[in-house]
């Protein structure tokens, strides 16, 4: 058997695009969470995927139909030792825009988080509720 060098190993690791890209980075993690949008008879239904946020750091506001949801969070790292000390901090944030529809209960929005996925639940306007099933004859 060969035995690998040490030295690749290391060498990858710190002079990787990642490692780089960080160092020269403002702090901002500007990632944006994934997004499912569903709707059904009485309402539509956004799932905001956010896991490591609580339900405090997310604000969501409706302004002219547009609906935005927005994240800011500090993340500070202190540590100290014998001779030492090291302070590091970051700060994620996102934001996600949506258009509404005109058929939206807009008074009646609402928002909740459970395990890591912030939900909104747009209720339809009575006029706009339709049945989805039905069958549609070819003519």
């Amino acid at each position: 058997l060969k035995k690998r060098s040490n030295f690749p190993y290391y060498r990858d690791d710190f002079f990787t695009k990642d490692l780089i890209s960080s160092f020269f980075s403002d702090g901002a993690d500007y990632s944006v969470p994934a997004v499912n949008i569903k709707e059904n008879e009485n309402h539509f239904e956004i799932e905001v995927a956010a896991p490591g946020l609580s339900k405090e750091d997310f604000k969501v506001k409706l302004e002219k139909n547009i609906l935005s949801v927005t994240s800011e969070k500090e993340i500070k790292k202190d540590e100290e030792k014998e001779n030492f000390m090291r302070k590091e901090f970051s700060y994620n944030s996102f934001c996600r825009s949506f258009s509404i529809p005109e058929t939206v209960d807009v008074e009646n929005i609402k928002a909740s988080h459970k395990n890591g996925i912030l939900i909104i639940e747009l209720p339809k306007l009575d006029e706009a509720k339709t049945k989805f099933n039905r069958e549609i004859k070819v003519s």
